[in-house]
């Protein structure tokens, strides 16, 4: 598994800014699990 800290450390600390985000990238690149640990994260 490819570590991702550094893109889910920024996401968590943005998430109550009230801005809307948008996580692009190919077809299974870790998109929906990156959301998923941002909830879990929090």
């Amino acid at each position: 598994m490819i570590e991702r800290k550094k893109y889910l450390d920024k996401l968590i600390r943005k998430k109550e800014n009230g801005l809307v985000k948008v996580i692009t990238g190919i077809r299974r690149c870790g998109k929906s699990y990156l959301l998923f640990k941002t909830q879990i994260s929090h």
